[in-house]
């Protein structure tokens, strides 16, 4: 019998005001149009392998074959309970009316089948029109956001013991600053597309000035126009180093910044 892979140990980063460790790589479970049987199976061979860091969201419709894959995982013994594994998720634009995010998280929770998630994000600094999560959005479906009837529900989240910290997702340099300047707890987090040519200086400069982790996601690039594996440039310094163009961006991108979430693709094939 061939003998289990051996898991790895992912170093830890401080967030929030109580500095509390994060795992430094996550695995991302936007994971459309693979069917959720995969995700689960996916994400349990991350647990497996050592990931204790998984990011979800209300709108990648994942929360439930997270949950299991974790529940699972504590049965089969890869992880010694829920507690161990790190989990974030976010509340997606047609909940982010300031009555709607509490109910939102408490939905993700009873997908997640959880008490709680270590970390919940508001997905992107923009209202639509309420309704189930969905995406693509509608223009016409484009409304005001109130971002600080929406942070004063977050921070209800987190008062309750439902979020353990709370964060942003897709803030710039300018939304952040909007957000601070109403804020009674600031963001532990702002998760935001990072990589060798999206590299972000101004707002990793603002964020570590203000002490809110920023963590990348797409390190490899994303969906609309960072063609990160494309680039001659890594190419040539992954030849030269004997690596693939995807061990050099990744090299890059945790030099730029120390968190990474790796998106899921599917059960064969886990880095996107």
């Amino acid at each position: 019998m061939a003998s289990p892979p051996a898991r790895a140990k992912i170093p830890e980063f401080p967030a929030g005001p109580a500095g509390r460790p994060v795992p430094a790589v996550g695995l991302g479970t936007f994971s459309c149009p693979v069917a959720e049987d995969d995700v689960s199976a996916a994400v349990l061979a991350a647990l497996e392998l050592g990931y204790r860091h998984l990011d979800a969201a209300a709108v990648y419709g994942s929360e439930r074959a997270v949950g299991e894959a974790v529940a699972e995982a504590a049965r089969r013994g890869a992880v010694a309970s829920r507690e161990e594994v790190f989990v974030t998720t976010k509340v997606w634009c047609t909940q982010c009316h300031p009555e709607l995010v509490l109910p939102s998280l408490r939905e993700s929770l009873q997908n997640l089948q959880m008490e709680y998630v270590d970390l919940y994000l508001v997905h992107w600094p923009m209202a639509i029109k309420p309704g189930k999560p969905h995406y693509p959005m509608r223009r016409e479906d484009i409304m005001p956001m109130d971002l600080a009837g929406v942070w004063r529900a977050m921070e209800e989240c987190h008062r309750l013991g439902l979020a353990k910290m709370i964060g942003v997702s897709n803030f710039t340099t300018r939304k952040i600053k909007e957000l601070l300047a109403i804020a009674k707890i600031p963001p532990a987090v702002n998760q935001v597309e990072l990589n060798p040519s999206w590299q972000q200086e101004k707002l990793l400069e603002l964020c570590k000035e203000k002490g809110i982790h920023l963590t990348a996601y797409s390190p490899l690039g994303g969906q609309f126009g960072s063609r990160v594996l494309q680039s001659k440039v890594l190419y040539e310094i992954a030849q030269a180093r004997g690596k693939s163009v995807a061990q050099v961006s990744t090299d890059l991108s945790m030099l730029l910044n120390p968190s990474l979430a790796i998106h899921l693709i599917s059960s064969h094939n886990s880095g996107s």
